[in-house]
């Protein structure tokens, strides 16, 4: 997020953050597991963020009129809350919302948001592939470090978005993100995309960018030669403009 949004942009980040993060209960590659705010921003977008939280319902799947299910399985559920029993207990994070689980009655894990100090804890670097989503607060001054950071923190580079206002804002951060995600996504959430619409494909851990859905990723699965062939006899090496 960039520090020139309005503040329908920063309600639109926030809400933009909760399906990224929470639909299809965070088990998706591409979705939203950190989130880099500007400190000027913070308080306004934690706002939204709490508000919107706290109306996510969860259920069977049967009922649709619930935004979220239970995780897959015993081994997801296992997994994802280790995560949040690391962040309850780590003193340089906070759990915001959500952060109870219960596997009674099927594999339920609240949508939880952390709040670290830490820019290279545990739920920063790993991944979850849970409802679990933590925010780093940057210094407004900070945004190209930042940047850095981002591509510095984990080993993945699938999915990425930025949400800002103005247009330079935009390029710069398209610029400096360049290497971090392959599926580049302004002012929308960082997943979501469709096979075969929208070519898919990460760099790093994440793949060698073959984009899934686009002719481009033929060339990953041939060898490419050109072949010329001539059917007239030339008379001489010199060319005409040598004369």
């Amino acid at each position: 997020m960039h520090t020139h949004l309005d503040a329908s942009g920063v309600r639109h980040a926030a809400l933009q953050t909760i399906r990224g993060a929470f639909e299809f209960q965070g088990q998706k590659c591409s979705a939203t597991s950190r989130c880099y705010v500007p400190k000027s921003k913070f308080e306004e977008f934690k706002g939204h963020l709490l508000a919107e939280h706290a109306k996510i319902t969860q259920g069977p799947v049967q009922e649709f009129q619930h935004f979220m299910g239970p995780v897959i399985n015993q081994f997801a559920f296992d997994k994802i809350k280790s995560y949040i029993d690391y962040a309850a207990n780590d003193a340089e994070c906070e759990i915001l919302a959500g952060g109870k689980y219960d596997d009674s009655k099927g594999y339920y894990i609240e949508p939880t948001i952390i709040l670290t100090k830490n820019k290279f804890t545990k739920t920063m670097v790993e991944e979850i592939f849970g409802p679990v989503i933590t925010i780093y607060v940057y210094e407004d001054a900070e945004f190209e470090e930042t940047c850095k950071l981002i591509g510095e923190t984990t080993q993945y580079a699938l999915t990425g978005a930025v949400f800002a206002k103005e247009r330079h804002s935009v390029v710069k951060a398209s610029n400096l993100l360049r290497n971090t995600a392959g599926n580049f996504y302004i002012n929308d959430k960082s997943t979501g995309a469709v096979v075969g619409q929208q070519p898919f494909g990460g760099a790093h851990a994440s793949g060698t960018n073959d984009k899934a859905g686009s002719f481009a990723l033929l060339t990953r699965f041939v060898s490419m030669r050109s072949i010329k062939e001539n059917f007239v006899p030339i008379e001489g090496f010199a060319y005409p403009s040598n004369q």
